[in-house]
């Protein structure tokens, strides 16, 4: 795939992070791991995971304010994965946004399958914004929804999950001018300082690079000097 779905595992128990990282890694997923709550916040901002795994009991704070912190910004789907049977604490996290709840010991069958509900529902969310569409289309330009594949001119372009990120949001809001600030806080959830402009900057040259005949005079993706960028409805 070229685009590998993310999951994120929060866990800091060691024998469990290391039985979700082979299960998913070995069904094509891509993982990146936290052992701890401050650590989790700082991944789910630079690598916008498609999913998250989390433990309510780790090191450093409690799961419910990672989960709280996410929730602030994010629609990302939270798995909680926790030992705790309360039904009480189930209830809480749920309300407070998680998508799912798998109580420790559980087998990778149930695993992969919550993994894969959560992420056609956050599928269905993104289509629905699309107008119910799989794929998204304008000149060249392909965008495939569901096997988060792009193209151009019939060739494949591969881009980093980021990248793939901020050319969706674009193609949601194809002919609108997003600014700056939006864009950051629908990607990374954090301020818009100067270092965080810089990030979205280096991100739109590598994007304009791979898709753009010409990325010093682009077609596809366009500059609202000052302002912020926005993408081109063109004709097929």
């Amino acid at each position: 795939m070229n685009n590998k779905t993310t999951v994120l595992i929060v866990e800091d128990e060691h024998a469990i992070r290391n039985f979700m990282s082979t299960i998913l890694t070995s069904n094509g997923y891509r993982v990146i791991v936290a052992t701890g709550g401050a650590e989790a916040i700082s991944l789910i901002g630079s690598h916008c995971p498609d999913v998250i795994l989390l433990d309510l009991g780790l090191p450093d704070i409690e799961g419910t304010e990672v989960l709280k912190s996410v929730r602030e910004w994010s629609s990302i789907p939270v798995i909680v994965v926790s030992a705790r049977t309360f039904e009480r604490e189930k209830v809480e996290a749920l309300d407070m946004g998680a998508d799912d709840y798998i109580t420790k010991p559980f087998g990778s069958s149930e695993l992969l399958a919550r993994i894969r509900t959560a992420l056609r529902h956050s599928h269905k969310i993104l289509t629905k914004d699309m107008g119910g569409k799989n794929e998204f289309v304008t000149g060249d330009l392909v965008i495939d929804f569901a096997n988060r594949r792009v193209k151009v001119a019939e060739k494949e372009v591969h881009l980093t999950q980021i990248e793939y990120k901020i050319l969706v949001l674009f193609a949601r809001y194809v002919g609108r001018v997003l600014t700056y600030d939006f864009i950051i806080n629908e990607i990374w959830g954090i301020p818009s300082e100067k270092n965080s402009q810089q990030l979205l900057r280096v991100n739109m040259a590598n994007i304009r690079r791979k898709i753009e005949e010409n990325p010093g005079n682009p077609k596809y993706i366009l500059t609202e000097v000052g302002v912020g960028y926005r993408m081109a409805d063109l004709e097929n």
